[in-house]
């Protein structure tokens, strides 16, 4: 049984340079490891809190080191000698300790370090990949999967993630003819170089990145983005919907305002907003739509899905319709989600709910609804790759990391290619949705 001998935390910078915390902690047996916690840009209302410190002469208010100073102090002091039989354990005590419902006190930041931490560690006392010890988190009662996430990768930013010159946040490739993820990287590498030549051309742009990678030239429409993706896909020799679909993150709640969607110098009621979601499914090989309404649009959301749940460019049956600031990995959303289908699918953050454990219990309820489940990287990363093997463990249908630029994402890329030569298991392939 884990007994925890030395817990601590210390704040690093992310890839936008902004404080988020890494924790160590060893066991009494010996085993020791660490783990980095990552922030996002486009968080939902209902997100657990990170814990910043607020002082506006550091990092302008955004510093971490209350978060650091509770991991080693009152979270270490409370874990320190104890017998921790499982994971589901130390959350429950992580959980208990904070005392509130949004993981205010003591920040969502340090619990989930500790939770991470605690859980790598636990896997090297075990001695098992810690893909392996993530799948035991997760079941039963959902059955383990030998097959590998797959990839959905930014092409074109906009929205918060590219200062709005775009306001849809992302338009992603998705290498869906691909069995491995060595041949999804290197078709996606083929279109994003075609699309860098694309954007200098028409755009007189040369390769600039947003907080995830993604290239992000001022389109005069989101509809010229979606053409110069197909562009894209066909200069580098690929068949659109066939080889290489797309995917969107509409991330709508940024442009909605007063009852409307503000989306392209027009003001669209929701029922407008989903017809033109609608017609981008008609008219582009797309595949996937998350956040198409706002988060707290709840009445509209049935309506969309019930409107492009069954149909999309891919081919594939449909497009998910895939929830994330609608749902923030929080079980009591997903519930709702459910009960008035509202979606079809999840973006798992795991730092939007706080632990591993209520993450897990939010992975769980979705595919209990038959959902499928992207497990989601944020803006702001670090170089550390658990999520990978955490999307790999938990069976997770996608992965959404960013773009096949920079470091922070490019180590769980590199890390999903050594889990791919390990296993030699193949990619998942892409659910067809209910409608």
């Amino acid at each position: 049984m884990p007994v925890i001998q030395y817990l601590t935390a210390s704040e690093i910078l992310d890839s936008r340079g902004r404080p988020t915390l890494r924790a160590t902690c060893r066991l009494e047996g010996g085993a020791s490891a660490s783990a980095s916690v990552p922030s996002g840009a486009s968080t939902g209302s209902a997100e657990a809190l990170e814990l910043r410190d607020g002082d506006p002469q550091r990092y302008r208010g955004l510093g971490c080191r209350r978060a650091a100073a509770n991991v080693s102090g009152p979270i270490a002091d409370d874990l320190r000698g104890r017998d921790i039989a499982a994971q589901h354990d130390l959350d429950r005590l992580l959980i208990e300790l904070d005392g509130t419902p949004n993981k205010s006190r003591l920040g969502a930041n340090a619990l989930l370090a500790v939770s991470l931490a605690f859980a790598r560690a636990h896997a090297a006392d075990a001695g098992v990949p810690f893909y392996q010890h993530l799948s035991g988190l997760i079941a039963p009662p959902c059955p383990a999967r030998r097959t590998l996430p797959r990839m959905t990768i930014n092409l074109f930013s906009g929205g918060k993630h590219a200062g709005a010159q775009l306001a849809v946040q992302d338009i992603l490739v998705v290498p869906i003819a691909a069995r491995t993820i060595d041949e999804g990287l290197a078709a996606t590498f083929a279109v994003y170089q075609a699309a860098a030549e694309l954007i200098l051309r028409k755009y007189n742009m040369r390769v600039l990145r947003a907080d995830e990678g993604g290239l992000a030239p001022a389109f005069p429409s989101t509809e010229t983005a979606l053409s110069d993706a197909v562009e894209a896909i066909e200069a580098a020799g690929f068949q659109p919907g066939r080889d290489v679909a797309l995917a969107v993150d509409v991330a709508s709640t940024h442009f909605y305002r007063e009852g409307h969607y503000h989306l392209d110098g027009q003001a669209l009621a929701a029922a407008a907003m989903i017809e033109r979601i609608a017609a981008w499914t008609r008219d582009y090989p797309i595949i996937s739509v998350e956040d198409g309404l706002a988060e707290e649009d709840w009445a509209h959301w049935p309506a969309l899905r019930a409107a492009i749940g069954g149909r999309g460019g891919g081919g594939l049956g449909g497009a998910l319709v895939l929830g994330d600031d609608l749902l923030c990995t929080n079980p009591a959303r997903i519930r709702r989600a459910i009960e008035s289908n509202a979606a079809n699918a999840l973006l798992l953050k795991v730092n939007q709910v706080g632990t591993l454990t209520e993450a897990a219990d939010a992975c769980r309820l979705a595919r209990s609804a038959g959902w499928a489940v992207t497990v989601s990287a944020r803006s702001g990363e670090t170089e550390d790759d658990w999520l990978a093997d955490l999307a790999v463990g938990w069976g997770g249908d996608q992965i959404k990391v960013g773009s096949i630029t920079q470091s922070e994402r490019l180590a769980k890329y590199n890390r999903l290619l050594a889990i791919e030569a390990e296993t030699h298991w193949p990619v998942a392939d892409w659910p067809t949705p209910s409608d």
